[in-house]
């Protein structure tokens, strides 16, 4: 993980803990019990690496439980607008 060491640094921590406290809807998939977070616009591509306003919910690597997709591996290194986002509604899943 060299270069990556925002991951495990306290700052990054405390923001993750803030954004997933906020919300766990994936920014990929829209369904809820996102696990992660990850960079909207990629580190790799000049995104901030612990600013809050650049991470959002994301599932990591055990996916999402409703549709089954690898959110966080189907981003990659992209940039959110090169991902396939589904249009759900959140509350479509509510139920009656």
């Amino acid at each position: 993980m060299a270069g990556r060491g925002e991951l495990v640094s306290y700052d990054y921590r405390k923001v993750r803990a803030r954004i997933l406290a906020e919300s766990d809807v994936c920014i990929v998939c829209g369904h809820a019990a996102a696990d992660a977070v990850d960079h909207i616009h990629p580190v790799s591509k000049g995104g901030a690496k612990v600013d809050p306003d650049n991470l959002a919910p994301i599932h990591g690597n055990a996916g999402c439980p409703v549709c089954l997709r690898k959110c966080n591996n189907e981003k990659g290194d992209k940039a959110l607008s090169e991902v396939t986002q589904l249009v759900t509604s959140v509350d479509w899943f509510a139920g009656p």
